[in-house]
This record gives structure tokens, sequence and C-alpha cells, in this order.
């Protein structure tokens, strides 16, 4: 963690629900407080078992309720787009912290883990510029769930633009880790951004900024 990212002792961290600590699956009526409906609340929707979690200081349920987002709406069922690669996600750390050079504001942080496989790659036997975007709209929008569910607000948006910067392919076998960190979480509009690295050289293959809205109606 870098000296700029601390916890501070004189400025509390907000409350969180006890009673989401317990249960597989949380029903609606568990949801936690926003000032209007969400258009989907991660407390309602179905539990995803994480085969191998996962350090980091954020409690418990909400690594589980960010998990179980990621799952039924970024990745969906079998027959979805890129499911193969979705379900293949293992988050590593749940964290977050106060960000002291922001009047220290809580920030969200991630991290992700994944091997490139060979339904990963392009024509050229390295990882695909539109895998890379796939990987990068579901794990950049996580830190905004971990900090939703943090500050009880909702979290979950639609994609509004990504700005991608390609650094260097991935070959087959590739260890790829996603680090994704929260930025701003407006009202309407939120903010973060991700690295995706070899973890076992540290080569930067692409970074991002992602820009995602809550949906006026449903």
């Amino acid at each position: 963690m870098s000296s700029r990212l601390a916890l501070s002792s004189s400025s509390p961290l907000p409350a969180l629900s006890p009673e989401l600590e317990h249960g597989d699956a949380l029903s609606s009526t568990e949801s936690l407080p926003h000032e209007r409906k969400s258009w989907i609340d991660p407390a309602s929707l179905p539990h995803y078992h994480h085969p191998s979690y996962t350090s980091g200081n954020a409690a418990d349920y909400v690594k589980k309720l960010n998990y179980n987002t990621l799952m039924f709406y970024g990745v969906g069922d079998e027959d979805s787009f890129g499911f193969q690669v979705g379900k293949s996600i293992r988050f590593t750390d749940v964290s977050f912290q106060r960000d002291l050079e922001r009047q220290g504001r809580l920030q969200a942080t991630t991290t992700a883990e994944l091997q490139v496989t060979k339904h990963m790659l392009n024509g050229a036997g390295m990882l695909h510029g539109g895998c890379v975007a796939y990987l990068i709209d579901n794990c950049c929008s996580t830190p905004l769930v971990v900090l939703g569910l943090i500050k009880s607000i909702n979290g979950v948006g639609v994609t509004q633009s990504m700005n991608i910067l390609f650094h260097a392919p991935a070959p087959l076998g590739t260890c790829l880790q996603i680090i994704s960190t929260s930025i701003t979480l407006g009202g309407r509009v939120m903010t973060s951004r991700c690295e995706i690295l070899d973890k076992n050289s540290g080569r930067m293959i692409a970074s991002a900024f992602l820009s995602k809205m809550q949906p006026a109606k449903l």
C-alpha cells in the first residue's frame, strides 16, 4: 500500500450492517438502505460459491455480495457471452482504505486473477483485445460495488464508457492480475480504474478508466 493510502484512526469508518454477515442468500427485505429503488440490489442476488476466498480488510459479507454481483450480473449463465472467461475470475483481495490526499475519502480496491487459456486468444496466439475489454468491464466495476456496500449506497451501474490502453501482449498460460480501484461514487455517475498485469513478471498488459451510471428507470 502506498504511503498516501492509509486508515485514519481519527476518522472512523462508517458502520456496517452486521445482519448481512450471515446466510448464503439474502432476501430483498434485507437489502441495504437506498434513497431510491435500486435497479440491482446485491443483497437480493443468489449466492455463488467462490472456491478460494480472499484476503483484505472488507467484511466477509461484502466480499460475498461483490462476487455474487459479478457472477449474476456481469458473467451470467453458461449460455452468456464470455462465460468461460468470467467464471475463471478469482478474487485474491478485497479491501478499503482512506485516501489521505483526497481528504480521507474512502477508496475500495479489488485484486483478481485468472490464467490466459486457449479460448481467450486471438489468431496470433495472444490475449484478445475484446477479452481484455470484457475483463475490465467486469473487474473494474467491482470496487464500486464494494464501496457502495461499505457506504450503504448502490454501487451497481451500467457502463457508460471505457478508456483502454494496451501495453503488451499476453500469451497462453500468462497469469493475469487485475487490480481495480474506485475513484468516484456519486448519485448517478461513478468511476474506477484498473491495471492488468502479468503476475509473474510484473509487466503491464493493459490499463483503463471505467465510467458507470445508474439507470434513471428500469
